[in-house]
């Protein structure tokens, strides 16, 4: 059975890689520097999952955390988001070196179309260029927004406790909202396909949504007027701040704000909207998943929305 090494399992975005993998039928490795990362899941088959640790700032631990793998999954830490082409490049050598199949990575955001893009989206263009370089056949996926966000401890409560959706996004902003399972069926599907080795694609949900449409399938969900009230970056700065808490040192906060600030602003008014996925091109390279992509809508409603489903900030 194909054994599949997931980077960072710890994470929202490494659950649901566990989640589809298991379900899919490989086998599957965590990675995390949590001991116990899947404390709290409810992911059936994760008892006879093998959990090592592992440190991306100690190239050391990268040999006994990842031999054995056919296939590696890695999702970048947001808090690390400067060194994201080093990182990935370490993870690329390392790969290399023990033989790994294929390396998928899901950048968490948009990938530009050519170097020197504003803020965070240029690293990923130098990530690329550095795994590419590392020898180890890989794929890029550019996963522009994530519906499991409105699950943190930044969304969730404003949509549950205060019947508002809050999020930085102009009221004209569109965007193909897209699932973190939906994520991994793109990273499952990518596997056993010679054409996706060394290249990359920006994926999305199969919709291209409007706040208000977004508040108005939570409406519909809950039963009561959820009402969209568009919070201006610098606020929504602030807000992924407190829901860090003391897992993001003091020194670090101000920075990280700015950081989220000058992010949505960019995002709000670039003429490369990068929150729009061009679906037509992504069904031309997959197919099968045409028709298979989760609608906003059904998402929300298979979702728990108590306070006991906790989602980590980041990850």
């Amino acid at each position: 059975m194909p054994l599949i090494t997931i980077v960072g399992a710890s994470g929202r975005q490494g659950m649901a890689q566990v989640r589809q993998a298991l379900r899919a039928g490989y086998e599957v490795r965590a990675l995390s520097r949590q001991a116990d990362p899947f404390a709290g899941s409810d992911i059936e088959g994760i008892e006879g999952i093998d959990v090592r640790p592992i440190d991306l700032y100690d190239t050391e631990s990268y040999r006994p955390a990842l031999e054995g793998s056919d296939y590696i999954f890695y999702t970048h830490p947001l808090q690390a988001r400067a060194d994201r082409a080093i990182l990935v490049g370490q993870i690329g050598t390392a790969a290399a070196a023990l033989g790994v199949k294929r390396v998928v990575w899901n950048t968490s955001s948009w990938i530009p179309d050519k170097p020197g893009d504003a803020h965070t989206y240029a690293g990923n263009t130098a990530g690329i260029n550095a795994l590419w370089r590392s020898g180890a056949p890989g794929t890029v996926f550019g996963s522009v927004l994530f519906m499991d966000n409105l699950l943190t401890n930044w969304a969730r409560p404003f949509i549950v406790n205060e019947s508002r959706y809050v999020y930085p996004h102009n009221p004209q902003l569109e965007a193909n909202w897209i699932s973190l399972d939906d994520v991994a069926k793109f990273m499952l599907a990518s596997l056993e396909r010679p054409d996706m080795e060394g290249a990359w694609i920006n994926i999305g949900g199969p919709e291209r949504l409007r706040g208000k449409q977004v508040a108005q399938f939570l409406t519909d969900n809950f039963g009561r007027e959820i009402k969209y009230d568009p919070c201006t970056p610098a606020e929504f700065g602030r807000y992924l701040v407190n829901a860090a808490g003391d897992s993001m040192p003091a020194e670090e906060r101000d920075a990280f704000a700015a950081g989220i600030q000058a992010f949505y602003e960019y995002n709000n008014t670039a003429p490369t909207k990068p929150f729009e996925v061009d679906m037509d091109h992504v069904y031309e390279r997959f197919p099968e998943l045409e028709g298979k992509l989760e609608p906003m809508k059904e998402w929300i409603g298979r979702q728990d929305w108590t306070d006991s489903n906790h989602r980590p900030a980041f990850g």
